[in-house]
């Protein structure tokens, strides 16, 4: 099939790389040239595991333009996935959606062929129906459902794990303008998917809030671990994955997001359950859940933040590793690691970090506040605190070995629990987050001289 995909970021470039490694023909299109130069060099225009493999696959199947009433016009799918970014309010702005309509519905009205428009980014309930559908008869001229066809069908992956989420589903989803259009779609997907997902069809206005409600879903289960790792803080013996394992074996809860870490950040799951709240208040209903899920994970960081300056001596410095939001990614939007560093050095604390996929981003927030090291063990190594704060394979790795130091042992947080306690007790001082390790530094730190606020007094004096 002749494709088209408007948008070649992280999410578009990696979904036309699949279509043509799948054997399609597909013209990516983007308003950035430097994306379209990259990829018709064979090259990935971003950072994502394995596209550059898949970008070779796709091999001259694979082009780009800026040009998008030409990609329109010589296609017969196009997949629109566009930024929709937040509005004060907490719901989505099509504006782009609506820009990305203009030149499709131009390329339509001179089409003699049925033409299937499918809308990927994430959009509030109604507005498929309301602002795309519109705009795209409007100016084609055409009907919607007789001419041509609109389907709503967001993706429902990671960064990171991009391209393996595209292939292997847990289920496709997929609101339809009608019966044909879905068909269209359906066919195309299973010509895409590797694992037989199963395919959920449905009208616009309950696929745009499936994915609301799916991902808001995925928030309240991380803020629910977390709620559990904060209690088993606070008990004698607790180990919070001890409670999560066997939460996870109930197949009514699974074990997927419940682990008990650090708070959810990246570029979906914070502003999807925000959306969500917003669209109960809209309508009069109490948002409780979806708020009490943001309530939870908003004070992750300061929960971090305070148990650092309780551990780091005067003057001492704190290392963090894992500034993207989690493994294999490169973003930081929200990430808990950099929201950290950011507390950290405003409360005039010393602070050195690492990243193996996200330092360039990490520094265009954190500037020169920071120590940016070359390596996880380098970080550890000039740190007298250390908290993993992704659940990194590289952090697993550490020289705990080489963290001695003449005025004391390293302290590590492990945020993620990462490491063999066992060994890592005998080399540093260890703290597994979400584990009585936690009380007992409390007790601890509560017998020294100084008290907690007593140093935060003195470091400002």
């Amino acid at each position: 099939m002749r494709v088209s995909v408007i948008g070649l970021g992280k999410l578009g470039s990696c979904m036309a790389a699949c279509f043509a490694a799948k054997g399609h023909d597909v013209i990516g299109v983007d308003i950035n040239s430097e994306f379209v130069d990259a990829v018709n060099a064979g090259k990935p225009p971003v950072f994502e595991p394995d596209l550059d493999r898949m970008i070779e696959k796709g091999g001259t199947r694979l082009t780009a333009t800026t040009d998008a009433k030409r990609a329109i016009s010589e296609t017969e799918v196009t997949f629109v996935i566009v930024p929709t970014p937040s509005k004060p309010d907490g719901h989505f702005s099509t504006q782009y959606v609506l820009k990305a309509a203009r030149p499709i519905a131009e390329a339509i009205k001179n089409k003699s062929t049925y033409h299937t428009v499918v809308l990927t980014s994430t959009v509030m309930p109604g507005d498929t129906l309301r602002d795309l559908v519109p705009e795209l008869e409007e100016i084609s001229g055409k009907k919607c459902s007789k001419d041509f066809g609109v389907c709503y069908s967001p993706e429902f992956i990671s960064l990171g794990s991009v391209i393996r989420d595209y292939l292997y589903p847990d289920f496709v989803l997929i609101g339809e303008s009608d019966e044909r259009t879905g068909d269209i779609l359906e066919n195309f997907y299973r010509t895409i998917v590797e694992n037989s997902a199963p395919v959920q069809r449905m009208s616009y206005v309950n696929a745009e809030l499936t994915k609301l409600a799916l991902n808001a879903f995925v928030t309240t289960k991380i803020s629910y671990a977390n709620m559990l790792a904060e209690l088993c803080e606070k008990l004698e013996g607790g180990h919070v994955d001890a409670v999560t394992n066997a939460l996870g074996e109930d197949t009514r809860i699974g074990r997927k997001y419940l682990k008990g870490s650090v708070g959810y950040g990246g570029p979906c799951f914070p502003r999807d359950s925000v959306a969500l709240a917003s669209l109960c208040r809209m309508f009069g209903l109490e948002a409780v859940i979806p708020e009490a899920t943001e309530q939870v994970n908003a004070r992750q960081v300061e929960r971090l933040t305070e148990l650092a300056i309780d551990l780091v001596p005067r003057d001492g410095r704190v290392g963090i590793l894992g500034l993207a939001y989690k493994p294999d990614t490169n973003v930081v939007e929200r990430a808990q690691g950099t929201e950290l560093a950011m507390a950290l050095t405003e409360a005039g604390i010393q602070v050195a970090v690492y990243d193996p996929n996200a330092m360039d981003n990490a520094r265009k927030i954190l500037k020169e506040s920071v120590l940016y090291t070359e390596s996880a063990d380098r970080c550890a190594q000039v740190s007298d605190v250390v908290f993993i704060t992704n659940p990194c394979s590289e952090y697993a790795e550490l020289e705990l070995e080489s963290l001695s130091r003449s005025e004391g042992k390293t302290t590590i947080v492990d945020c993620w629990r990462l490491l063999d306690s066992e060994h890592a007790t005998n080399m540093c001082n260890y703290i597994a987050l979400g584990t009585d390790d936690v009380l007992k530094a409390e007790t601890v730190q509560s017998r020294k001289t100084i008290s907690h606020n007593a140093w935060i007094e003195n470091r400002a004096a």
